[in-house]
């Protein structure tokens, strides 16, 4: 099996580092107004944000897509 996943925009992406790009281009009020959940509107953290979306499929499932969608985004503006 190949470790190569060229079509995964996820691939190599720690949910830390998914959830650090996020607060980096949107700001946690802005992320918590996109997903809203506690952990990003109410005292926010990565550190508690993390602990939340390990634990929370669905909550992850929305960071993740909304990670894919703001790479996006960003690769068209280049």
């Amino acid at each position: 099996m190949s470790d190569k996943q060229p079509n995964n925009p996820l691939h190599g992406k720690t949910l830390e580092a998914i959830v650090t790009s996020l607060v980096e281009h949107y700001g946690w009020q802005e992320l918590g107004k996109c997903i809203d959940i506690r952990c990003f509107t109410s005292d926010p953290s990565v550190k508690s944000s993390l602990k939340f979306l390990r634990k929370t499929e669905w909550a992850r499932l929305k960071v993740e897509n909304l990670y894919v969608e703001t790479q996006r985004s960003v690769w068209k503006k280049k």
